[in-house]
Order: structure tokens, then sequence, then C-alpha cells
């Protein structure tokens, strides 16, 4: 992936070696024993070769944003990065490492608190090839990208390191699945989600486990494993009320009349016939080393 284009920073070797501990995990998770508590990094890069120069943007601006919103912005397009009001941590869950937030651990309270205006490109050459890959392709370096990104201008190291953490089992309810087979022809998956919602196609229960750790992530604060033994690719839609306090499995399971809907709980095992158990698992997680706030430019 990254020959041909330009060197220009050398990426932290720690941050190489997780990236590379990510992709092991991956190919490990998939000769992984049934019944096994572990949680995995979804799409993450691989390593490079050794020696390689890692690929990074042209140019790039970073600005602190003191506007005070809350909404914040990320996207990248024809060899551009842009992102608007966001805070590190959230860069590194969604555009760096694509990982979810709760296997996140470490750094200082700023990386959430402190928001960030950022602006930046590669070189034209690099843009022309990028528009040659694959959309898997494209997701792989754009995070590489990134990750050197934060590496030069925020001194961002990483490891990955595995701890005992508590998580959510995704278990067959009582009753069996409610689960409609895909009609995707092409083996092809699709996910949209909104709040409350969320639709998807050609879902395999381990993608729906990610998915839900993603969406989730604030209400639930745990990873969400794949333990149904439910083989297969479904067309299914989930609807449920947010809770914006603290999820329990206990006050989840007796709702009072006056909610305004079902929790994601409640939501699971009526629309989907799946259930939340609480357990604990080794999980996969990014610590975080060092990071140091950026220069303005």
């Amino acid at each position: 992936m990254t020959g041909g284009f330009a060197p220009r920073l050398q990426m932290n070797v720690e941050l190489w070696w997780c990236v590379a501990a990510i992709a092991t995990t991956l190919a490990l998770n998939a000769m992984a024993q049934p019944g096994a508590t572990v949680s995995k990094a979804p799409d993450a890069a691989a390593a490079p070769d050794s020696g390689a120069q890692a690929p990074a943007f042209e140019v790039a601006s970073i600005r602190p944003n003191k506007s005070g919103g809350s909404g914040s912005h990320s996207s990248f397009d024809n060899g551009r990065f842009t992102a608007t009001n966001i805070g590190l941590r959230t860069l590194i869950q969604y555009d760096a490492f694509g990982i979810p937030g709760p296997q996140i651990v470490g750094g200082p309270g700023w990386l959430s608190s402190d928001k960030f205006d950022i602006a930046a490109k590669v070189d034209d050459a690099t843009a022309e090839r990028m528009k040659t890959l694959s959309h898997d392709e494209e997701t792989l370096l754009t995070r590489r990208l990134v990750q050197q990104l934060l590496t030069d201008r925020f001194k961002l190291a990483v490891h990955m390191e595995t701890k005992e953490l508590p998580v959510y089992a995704l278990v067959v309810a009582k009753g069996g699945p409610k689960l409609t087979l895909s009609k995707q022809a092409d083996g092809g998956t699709s996910i949209s989600s909104s709040t409350g919602r969320m639709t998807a196609k050609g879902v395999t229960m381990t993608k729906l486990t990610q998915s839900l750790t993603q969406i989730l992530a604030r209400e639930l604060g745990r990873i969400v494993i794949d333990e149904t033994g439910v083989e297969g690719r479904y067309d299914l839609a989930l609807l449920w009320t947010p809770d914006t306090g603290s999820a329990s499995l206990t006050n989840a399971s007796n709702e009072s009349s006056a909610s305004a809907g079902p929790s994601i709980f409640t939501a699971l095992q009526e629309q989907l016939g799946l259930k939340l158990e609480s357990t604990k698992g080794p999980v996969e997680t990014l610590v975080i080393d060092h990071v140091e706030q950026p220069t303005e430019n």
C-alpha cells in the first residue's frame, strides 16, 4: 500500500507496532474457540514492511476551536481531510484506528475536552492514486495518514494491551432468534444508524456486535461481543430509546411503563430475539502512552 507514496515522516515505532498488533489479533480472533470473550478492533491497518516510510499529508493545519459548540465533523474527500470542532480522542477512535471508544485507555482529560479544526491534504500524485483504490484500501490508507498526522503533530505514542474488562455478550434469547436472512445477492454489508435506530443489510453477528459497540459506546460503556453462535448474514432493523443515564441490566429488565420506548436491552430481545448478558473478558485495548498539545499553525 505504501509503495509509490512520497516519504514524509517516519511513523512512531510504537504506533506501527500497535497497528500490527491489531491486525494480528484480528487473525487470532478468526481462530478463537467458541464462547471466548475477546473483542478485536475492526478494520485496523496492517504494519508496513521493515524500514518503510509512513504515508503522510503534504500539508496540514491544526488550530484550536474555541466555539464551545457540541457538534463535530470529519471527512476525507479527494485527498483532503477536514475535521471541525473535534476532540483528539474522537479522532483516534473514528479516523485513526476505527476502534470502539471503550477500547481506548489512558491519556489526559483534554483529549476529550479540547477541540480542534484540522485541514490537511495529500500531494496530487497520491490523491490520483487513491481514486484507483477500493473502499477498504482507501479507508486503510486514510487511517494511516491520520495516524501519521497524530504522531507528528500530537506526538502520539500508543501500544496494545489485553485487559480484563466488563463486556456485554450478545446471546440468543429464550425462544430463539428473530432474524431475516439477507436478500443481498452480492454478499455486501451496509449499516446505517441514528439516535435510537439502526438498520442493516447483509450483516453477520460479528459485524452487528461491532456496530452495537460503536453506536452504544456512550450509552453502554462496554464492548459487545458475539456469543450467539448464529452464522450467516441478515437484514434487520432495530428501534430503541437511548438511555441518557447509566445503563444496567437490572433496570433495563424493569422498565417503567411511562418510558417512551424500549431500552436497547428490551429492543434486542423483542425485535431480534437476542439478549445482552453482563460478563467479563479479555479485551484488546489501545493504551495511550504519550500525547502533547499541538503547536498551532
